[in-house]
């Protein structure tokens, strides 16, 4: 009787680390008599006191879910999650704690379909939508109807959550995706990006995700729902007055799901026979630049420079090479006989040295190539 109750645990995946752990609790004994009856609950529950103390770090865990002896609670009278709570997602990790009973007590992933599955009961149990509160109350009905459980106590606890994470791209050192729990800030979401990078621009958007929605708001349903003025689905961030006045009613809270782009400010490149060589930021992408104005902030063109064989590098797939050039004479430009030509980002202004043509050319071909590592310089 006992290797055939022992081959059953291990089938099902319930065998603990050794017979004398079966015996001492009484598992082995209860389950063979439970399968030789049927219909008896596998296991039995006193209540007991739920676990004290807090949670371990980087987790959320629910209340204990019990089951009145009554009956079970319908799940379609659970009322809808309140603003801030969790929400279960698919490929999460949860852990799923049924007080007393260790062989059920473990690590389990949501699938793809929204569901996990623990061993002796039948069938999925959907989860994905539910809180985690919902989601105790879930598995204890299920365990109870089971018969496997007569009283039972769940905590269920968030280890790992792919969909429960910010996004954040553009300038910044690192972009990446950030794993949350709850909301955060916004400078504490570029702060574990590693900081803003050099070509920073003055605005960042926040794009909502559902979970934003939700709890501002804007999903029927929610807490908040209809309680104050729509919740727009971006959000923009004034950086460069965040930097620098550090108000914190311009550091707007950031949720799971959404999507932090912070922009890059236009950047025009002068290099060549100029006396500060580097790349130039623009100071919104409103701002116009010109030849002359780039000129002016490189200190000037060197005294050998030849200014007639200036010209302006900028990317153009449809040309060959994926750039064209435009000749610019500055002399005429700076005499006023000809129009100030226009700048754009990531154009590369090149004012040739007096040299030969051969020599012109491969200076040319490296103004191209280190244009972006030239020094840049912010502009405020």
């Amino acid at each position: 009787m006992t290797s055939k109750v022992r081959c059953l645990l291990s089938e099902n995946g319930l065998l603990g680390v050794g017979v004398d752990r079966l015996r001492r609790l009484g598992i082995s004994l209860l389950l063979g008599l439970a399968i030789l009856v049927g219909g008896l609950p596998l296991w039995g529950q006193a209540p007991s006191t739920p676990r004290v103390g807090p949670d371990p770090p980087g987790m959320i865990s629910t209340t204990d879910a019990r089951i009145d002896p009554g009956g079970p609670t319908p799940m379609a009278a659970q009322t809808q999650p309140k603003a801030g709570e969790y929400v279960v997602s698919q490929e999460d990790v949860l852990e799923v704690i049924v007080f007393d009973v260790p062989e059920l007590s473990r690590d389990y992933r949501v699938n793809g379909s929204g569901t996990i599955i623990m061993p002796l009961v039948a069938g999925p149990i959907p989860v994905a939508g539910l809180t985690l509160e919902q989601l105790g109350a879930r598995v204890s009905e299920r365990l109870r109807t089971a018969g496997l459980v007569t009283n039972p106590q769940v905590t269920v606890n968030v280890k790992e959550s792919r969909a429960h994470a910010i996004s954040i791209v553009g300038a910044v050192r690192l972009p990446q995706s950030i794993r949350v729990l709850g909301r955060t800030t916004f400078l504490d979401v570029v702060s574990q990006a590693g900081g803003v990078a050099e070509d920073v621009g003055t605005t960042a958007i926040i794009t909502r995700g559902e979970m934003a929605m939700r709890a501002l708001g804007s999903v029927p349903g929610s807490e908040n729902a209809g309680s104050g003025p729509a919740v727009a689905p971006t959000v923009t961030v004034d950086l460069k007055r965040l930097m620098e006045t550090g108000d914190a009613s311009l550091n707007p809270y950031v949720y799971p799901g959404d999507r932090v782009t912070v922009l890059r400010a236009g950047v025009i490149y002068v290099v060549g026979a100029v006396n500060r060589p580097g790349g130039f930021t623009l100071k919104s992408e409103y701002e116009e630049m010109t030849v002359l104005k780039a000129l002016a902030l490189a200190d000037n063109a060197k005294s050998t420079a030849k200014q007639d064989k200036a010209m302006i590098l900028r990317k153009n797939l449809q040309k060959p090479g994926g750039r064209e050039e435009i000749p610019v004479q500055l002399s005429r430009i700076m005499a006023n006989r000809a129009p100030d030509l226009p700048l754009y980002a990531n154009d590369i202004l090149f004012v040739p040295d007096s040299t030969g043509k051969k020599a012109l050319r491969r200076a040319a071909e490296a103004a191209v190539n280190l244009g972006s590592g030239m020094v840049l310089y912010r502009r405020y």
